[in-house]
C-alpha cells in the first residue's frame, strides 16, 4: 500500500515525524490519513469535518490542530549528525522483511550502518537472566551464524540478547539491536558500551523517537520489529512467561520459523523452549538445524557447527568433581557423596569452575556443568 510513497523534501520529513508523536497515531492510523491524502503534510490541514468521517477519535482531531512541530524540529536536528538515519515507508532503505508485516511502523531512526537492515538476519532472543551454559549457547550460535553470513538481530537486553550481540562481534558479523526507547537512551544501561560497538559495526533501530525512556509497553512493539526484520527467531532458555514467547508469537504469525534450544527437564528457563518445540518450533542443537529450514544459503560452503569450547586441562580432584557434576543442577550435599571431597575443597573448586566458565550456580545452592 505504501510501497510507492517517498519522503523526499524537509516539509515531508517534518510532518512525518510530527505526526507519529502524536499519541494514539499507530502505523494503522498513520496509514488511512497517508492513503487519504497522498502525503502527511496536508492531513494538517484537514477539516474537523473530514476527520470526523475519517473516525478519528477526539483527542487525535484536537492533536492535528497543533502538531508537535518543536519536537518534529527536535528530531530532524538530531537526524543532522553523522550516522543518523530516517528510514520511511517507500524508501529503498526501508527494509523489506519488515514491510511485509501486519503493522509496519512507519519509520525508523537508524544509528549505523542502516544498510545492514537489508541482509539477511536471524533473531536470538531469551531470558534476561539466562544460564551461564545459556550465554555460551547464544554467543557461540550467534558468532557462527554471522561469520556464515546472517546479521544477528535481538533486542540490546540484558542476558541472551547481549550474549547474541557479543557473539555476533564476535564472529566479524553484523549484528542489529531493536530499541524499546528512543536511540539517545541506552537501556538497560549497563548495555551501554555494547550499545556503542553495535553503533559502529552494527546498527541500531527504533521505532520510538528521541528522547522517548522505556516503558513497560514498548517492550512487545519493538519485539514485533526484531522478529519482523528476520528470517527466523532462535529462542534461547525462556521461561514459561518470557518475553522472547512474544517474540515467537509474532514471528509464527508473520509466517517465519521459529527454533528452540531443548534443555535439561528441571531447568526452568527450558520450559519455554519445550513449549515451543511441542507446538511445532524446530528443536535446534547446531546451526545447520537453521540454515536448512531458512530459504537463504550461506555464501560459502561447509558452515561450521556451534561446538561447545574446550575444556581446559584438569588435576584429578577437579576432574572428579567436574564429572560429578550433570547438566541437571545437584546441591552441594550431592557432590559431597559422589567426591568424597571436603565442604571447603568442593565449595573453593566450584568458585574456581565457575570462574572458568565450566561449572553454572543454580537457585537454592546448587550446580550443574554450564557445557
Amino acid at each position: 500500500m505504501t510501497a510507492e510513497r517517498r519522503v523526499d523534501s524537509v516539509e515531508e520529513r517534518r510532518a512525518w515525524l510530527a505526526l507519529w508523536r502524536i499519541p494514539g497515531i499507530g502505523p494503522q492510523t498513520f496509514a488511512r490519513l497517508l492513503e487519504h491524502c497522498g502525503s502527511i503534510a496536508p492531513v494538517f490541514s484537514l477539516p474537523r469535518a473530514e476527520l470526523q468521517r475519517l473516525q478519528l477519535p477526539p483527542a487525535i482531531q484536537d492533536a492535528l490542530r497543533e502538531p508537535p512541530w518543536e519536537q518534529a524540529e527536535a528530531d530532524l536536528r538530531w537526524l543532522e549528525r553523522p550516522g543518523r538515519h530516517l528510514l520511511t515507508w517507500g524508501d529503498p532503505g526501508y527494509p523489506q522483511q519488515l514491510q511485509d508485516i501486519p503493522a509496519a511502523p512507519p519509520l525508523l531512526f537508524a544509528l549505523g550502518d542502516p544498510a545492514l537492515l537489508q541482509r539477511p538476519q536471524l533473531a536470538i532472543v531469551g531470558s534476561r537472566n539466562p544460564t551461564a551454559g545459556g550465554v555460551q549457547i547464544a554467543e557461540q550460535f550467534a558468532e557462527h551464524l554471522a561469520a556464515a553470513g546472517l546479521a544477528i538481530t535481538s533486542g540490546l537486553a540484558e542476558g541472551i540478547d547481549a550474549a547474541a550481540h557479543r557473539g555476533a562481534l564476535a564472529g566479524g558479523g553484523a549484528t542489529i539491536a531493536v530499541t524499546a526507547t528512543g536511540l539517545d537512551r541506552v537501556y538497560p544501561a549497563r548495555n551501554r558500551d555494547l550499545a556503542h560497538a553495535i553503533a559502529e559495526r552494527g546498527c541500531l533501530v527504533s521505532e520510538f523517537p528521541p528522547g522517548t525512556p522505556a516503558r513497560r509497553d514498548h517492550f512487545p512493539r519493538r519485539n514485533r520489529i526484531i522478529s519482523g526484520l528476520a528470517l527466523g527467531t532462535l529462542v534461547v532458555e525462556a521461561g514459561v512467561r518470557s518475553g522472547s514467547l512474544i517474540t515467537a508469537r509474532y514471528t509464527l504469525e508473520q509466517g517465519r520459523e521459529v527454533f528452540a534450544i531443548p534443555g535439561s527437564i528441571h531447568n526452568p528457563l527450558s520450559k519455554g523452549c519445550h513449549a515451543l518445540i511441542r507446538n511445532g518450533a524446530k528443536l535446534t542443537e547446531t546451526i545447520d538445524d537453521i540454515l536448512d529450514e531458512l530459504p537463504w544459503r550461506p555464501a560459502a560452503a561447509g558452515t561450521p557447527a556451534a561446538e561447545p569450547v574446550a575444556e581446559p586441562e584438569l588435576d584429578d580432584d577437579y576432574r572428579r568433581l567436574l564429572d560429578a557434576l550433570g547438566y541437571d543442577p545437584v546441591p552441594l550435599e550431592t557432590l559431597l557423596q559422589r567426591t568424597g571431597l571436603t565442604p571447603a575443597e568442593v565449595s573453593s573448586m566450584l568458585l574456581v569452575l565457575e570462574l572458568k566458565g565450566l561449572v553454572s550456580a543454580a537457585p537454592g545452592g546448587r550446580y550443574s556443568r554450564a557445557q
